[in-house]
């Protein structure tokens, strides 16, 4: 067998995502190789393929248990032998694995980084033939990545360790240029063959919005969207909590994940999330990670992340089957103190010096401050985020809140200026929300007791709203004029280029969104952005037949045990409605349906469909074809 006849027999595709076969054959050629590629891009097709055709046995360091579970039960689904071993296994479970792993059992072994330094599993890798070492994550074994463990270190150990070295593989999906060279490193990849396709996710939708309720906004949102499943983030525990409660009043069918739950609640509620018996979860970051739920809709933040690469790895998590998804973010201003309120808060590696402590630091507050940018800037979101990756994108991508939304252009340079003026009146010592209130003239009591009212900047800006005074501070910290010290004061700073402002050497052009975006409406009138669902090229026969399909795999998922996108994905039942595969030949040209897939449940899918058809084949989906 090669490549080809792997990848279909046992993943049921024709053919190979852009990268892939580059990886692939990089692997099959002996060489090491680095893919950067984003959620949804099939990365571990990359090493399972080859996995299969080399002749021992390929180890996959994987940081998550959840992940290994998925990744073990999908591939034992498509008739590879696989296992896993980690901490959720007892002492006589891991010995088993071990020994039937020694006497040839299986090709593929999922492991936690912890488990490489134990003398037993070291044992058992010396002694066995080990074609390729996959480190999944790999952004996770730099100290500079989003999610540094310390743990990742020992994969590098245990490699020395081994009698023969093996290919060494290495994935993730989102990784700056530092971090990248520092994967390339760490872990001492010879001549790689390195590969970045790319960090765009054309399907997914991007939006920042400032309600000024953000519980009205998560309800009315939900029950927009009742019939589909999703992610709420929050940054903390207490409002996770609050926001599951007022959820659960509205008979909204969600769940919760944080790290206050007992285990078994976290296990049942996330099982619950990934069987759609509760398809909506609130979640802090602590839920997600090695999720590999093919179907989530929607991604909300309910507050503002640390940094922009744990938000697109959790904004990430919408539409890993390549539908159409959104991932919107409720932004605040209360958001930046609570992030910097987490960071203070951190626990400290007793591991670094005072000096890496102190530029960790750094690195963190920059990454804060580039997080906060993106929730301000008027400018197409999905290109702040490619580019912030090393990655050119377009000036407008279509499929954002900020380039479909209509702006007009007003020149605020000598607003500008008058803001310059007052902060250099005022020496410098306040924050955003003093400063503004003073040029607004506002009559707070707080403001009376700094004596803000003696100052000639006070109320200089009058008409204008407060609200209005601090976009343009925004997009004065934007462009560089201005900065926020890192201190929890956050006193307001001028930079040296706000001087081309005073002496009106420079121009300050504020996008001012007007009041309505430019949007469709959908059947029901709810404003949405000009977006479709994969199964929106189904015409009403089709998406009744969908529907049929959708509730077999529902009721076999449940007989099995299994989650219903590891039976097959919704886009394979999609595709079953477009191509309307009468007999197994066909069945198996429909993408995702692979050999061991037909064999377990072909025949169902084949009978459901022939009793909707009564074996005439229509056009269910709009269309030419």
């Amino acid at each position: 067998m090669d490549k080809f006849d792997i990848l279909k027999k046992y993943f049921g595709y024709s053919e190979f995502r852009e990268g892939q076969e580059n990886l692939i054959d990089g692997i099959l050629a002996g060489r090491d190789v680095l893919g950067i590629m984003p959620t949804g891009a099939g990365k571990s097709i990359c090493y399972q393929v080859p996995a299969l055709l080399m002749p021992g046995i390929t180890l996959v360091v994987s940081p998550l248990i959840s992940l290994m579970k998925d990744q073990v039960q999908a591939l034992n689904q498509a008739g590879v032998h696989a296992a896993y071993i980690n901490s959720s296994l007892s002492e006589s479970q891991i010995s088993k694995a071990l020994r039937l792993a020694a006497a040839g059992q299986y090709k593929i072994i999922y492991v936690a980084p912890e488990r490489l330094e134990t003398y037993d599993f070291l044992t058992f890798a010396r002694q066995s033939d080990i074609s390729m070492l996959t480190v999944d994550e790999a952004h996770c074994i730099s100290q500079w990545g989003q999610d540094f463990r310390p743990s990742y270190l020992k994969i590098v150990q245990f490699i020395r360790q081994l009698g023969k070295r093996p290919v060494i593989s290495a994935f993730t999906a989102t990784a700056t240029e530092t971090v990248k060279e520092d994967i390339i490193c760490v872990l001492g990849l010879q001549e790689p063959e390195v590969l970045v396709t790319g960090f765009d996710r054309k399907n997914l939708y991007f939006a920042v919005e400032t309600p000024k309720k953000k519980d009205n906004y998560v309800i009315n949102y939900c029950k927009e969207h009742a019939a589909e499943s999703g992610i709420i983030y929050c940054a903390t525990r207490k409002n996770v909590d609050a926001l599951y409660e007022k959820l659960c009043a509205e008979r909204i069918s969600v769940t919760r994940y944080h790290a206050g739950l007992t285990g078994e609640e976290r296990r049942q509620n996330q099982e619950d999330f990934i069987f759609d018996t509760r398809p909506v979860m609130v979640a802090t970051n602590a839920f997600g990670m090695g999720i590999d739920k093919s179907n989530v809709r929607y991604v909300i933040h309910y507050n503002m992340p640390q940094s922009l690469e744990n938000y697109y790895q959790e904004a990430g998590r919408a539409g890993r089957d390549g539908g159409k998804a959104e991932c919107l973010l409720l932004y605040s201003a209360q958001d930046v103190m609570i992030n910097r309120f987490l960071l203070d808060s951190k626990e400290q590696n007793a591991e670094y010096t005072q000096e890496e402590l102190e530029a960790l630091r750094e690195r963190d507050e920059e990454r804060l401050k580039t997080m906060t940018y993106y929730c301000m800037t008027s400018h197409c979101l999905r290109e702040y985020i490619l580019h912030y990756f090393g990655e050119k994108g377009s000036v407008r991508c279509g499929n954002c809140l900020n380039c479909i939304r209509e702006y007009e252009e007003v020149d605020v340079t000598e607003t500008a200026g008058h803001i310059i003026s007052c902060i250099r009146e005022v020496r410098q010592r306040y924050g955003i929300n003093v400063i503004a209130g003073m040029l607004a003239g506002d009559d707070r009591a707080k403001l009376r007791e700094y004596g803000m009212f003696s100052y000639q900047s006070y109320g200089i800006l009058k008409p204008m709203r407060e609200i209005e005074i601090k976009q343009i501070i925004n997009q004065m910290l934007v462009e560089g004029l201005l900065f926020v010290t890192s201190d929890k004061y956050s006193i307001l700073k001028i930079t040296e280029k706000a001087d081309d402002i005073i002496k009106n050497d420079r121009r300050i052009i504020f996008k001012k969104p007007k009041e309505e975006p430019k949007v469709e409406k959908d059947v029901s009138g709810r404003k949405t952005a000009a977006k479709t669902r994969r199964s929106d090229i189904l015409n009403s026969r089709g998406l009744e037949l969908f529907e049929r399909l959708r509730d077999l795999r529902t009721n076999i998922a449940k007989e099995e045990n299994m989650p219903p996108y590891i039976i097959f994905a919704d886009k394979t039942l999609v595709d079953m409605c477009v191509r309307v595969p009468l007999d197994k030949k066909e069945m198996l040209k429909v993408t995702g349906v692979g050999e061991n897939k037909f064999n377990r449940y072909g025949e169902r899918f084949l009978d459901c469909i022939l009793e909707y058809t009564g074996g005439v084949r229509e056009k269910f989906y709009f269309g030419e074809g």
